[in-house]
């Protein structure tokens, strides 16, 4: 379609502003206008639905779509992980996510294979493989095997989890490796995980030099440094070293928090994957032991996003899914909505993700020039945030333009 409109549609264009009941025309793959439908161009009937701007992910591992330990313990043929990665992308996309970031799994031939059209799936921007200390979070090689041996579980331009760093020198060559391979941001783990083998949620990981290292090579090419970071050491080191984002945020005090106001840091909360490790953790090819260390987390984690919302933080939002349950990926703003309001979980899902990852305007609303991406909803998410958790609520999802999903 070059040019439709979208007509009878009650809106909520990702502002925040009261949702208007308007015609939505899109030309040659951007909104060209919202108000009153006019009789030029076909007509898509949205009776009855709600059109939010297409939904943002700004914590998610597609290249951690099989289960985890047999993934990392070749017991799983890179046709199954591939299979598995790209129907993941596609289920994202069906649950109304138009662009997604990738925190760390993928290497840069799934997002240039996806961004040809040779698989469905949403907008990929990746850091590709992780940067982690050596031995710390991101790395899932078991106890007796030599370091230098991690790399054999990368696959070339499909997944590459992490790559090991003993010191910056390392840490410099590696980013630039990963660069190379096509990242368009960069992420380091500066503390511990829950879904960790090595470490705990309390360790503090890399140094400030060398976090500062992986900054002034992300300036040097125009982009940023995002961490995962549970404690308030490791993040207030990331914070001195100049990262622009942090990932989880779990145990964040006030004076934290001011600090990151402070520098304008912005905070992506996860819940949706804590909710799913306590639910199910076998399904994610994890050994049970992990549900001890996420006991606590999620309500950690709220008082972190209250701390964060008092100090006036940018909040995203994340669902950090992993394993091979994917599909309900809108579980992150149905939690988000219990804790604040429905528009704002919508909001940091669409406009604030957008600032994040530094597309700001371009996606995440729906204003005229925008790339149009929009998803037209079964009922008012804004009045019950359920329906945000079910794919099949997303009856309609266009992606720049384009009519990807549609089960009217």
């Amino acid at each position: 379609m070059a040019r439709f409109q979208v007509v009878g549609a009650t809106v909520a264009d990702g502002s925040g502003r009261d949702p208007a009941n308007v015609s939505v025309t899109v030309e040659d793959g951007r909104i060209a206008g919202l108000g009153p439908g006019s009789a030029s161009g076909e007509r898509l009937d949205a009776d009855g639905l709600t059109m939010t701007p297409g939904l943002i992910d700004a914590h998610v591992h597609l290249g951690l779509a099989s289960p985890i330990e047999p993934q990392f313990s070749f017991r799983l043929s890179v046709a199954e992980l591939a299979a598995d990665i790209f129907a993941t992308a596609g289920s994202a996309l069906d649950a109304g996510f138009t662009t997604v970031r990738d925190t760390g799994g993928i290497d840069g031939g799934v997002v240039s294979t996806i961004a040809k059209g040779k698989v469905r799936g949403p907008r990929v921007l990746s850091c590709g493989p992780v940067q982690c200390q050596t031995g710390g979070h991101g790395y899932y090689g078991a106890e007796w095997e030599p370091t230098e041996l991690w790399n054999s579980h990368h696959i070339p331009g499909l997944c590459a989890l992490s790559m090991q760093s003993g010191n910056a020198n390392e840490l410099r060559s590696n980013v630039r490796e990963a660069f190379r391979r096509g990242a368009s941001f960069l992420k380091l783990c500066v503390t511990g995980g829950v879904v960790s083998a090595h470490d705990q949620l309390t360790d503090t990981q890399f140094t400030v030099e060398e976090i500062a290292v992986a900054v002034q090579e992300a300036a040097a090419r125009g982009t940023y440094v995002t961490v995962h970071a549970h404690n308030n050491e490791g993040i207030r080191n990331a914070i001195e070293a100049g990262v622009r984002c942090v990932e989880h945020g779990t145990d964040i005090d006030e004076s934290t928090a001011a600090l990151m106001a402070d520098r304008d840091v912005a905070l992506v909360p996860t819940f949706a994957v804590v909710e799913h490790l306590l639910r199910d953790t076998a399904r994610t090819g994890l050994d049970e032991s992990i549900r001890e260390r996420v006991q606590g987390v999620r309500e950690r984690m709220a008082g972190a996003l209250a701390v964060a919302k008092e100090a006036g933080l940018r909040i995203g939002l994340g669902s950090d899914l992993i394993g091979p349950a994917q599909h309900r990926r809108g579980e992150e703003l149905t939690l988000r909505a219990n804790l604040e309001t429905p528009m704002e979980a919508l909001v940091a899902a669409t406009k604030t993700n957008a600032e994040i990852l530094g597309l700001s305007g371009e996606v995440g609303v729906l204003a005229p020039g925008a790339q149009a991406d929009l998803v037209l909803w079964n009922g008012n998410p804004l009045e019950d945030p359920r329906l945000f958790s079910d794919p099949a609520n997303a009856v309609v999802v266009v992606q720049a333009g384009r009519v990807v999903k549609d089960l009217r």
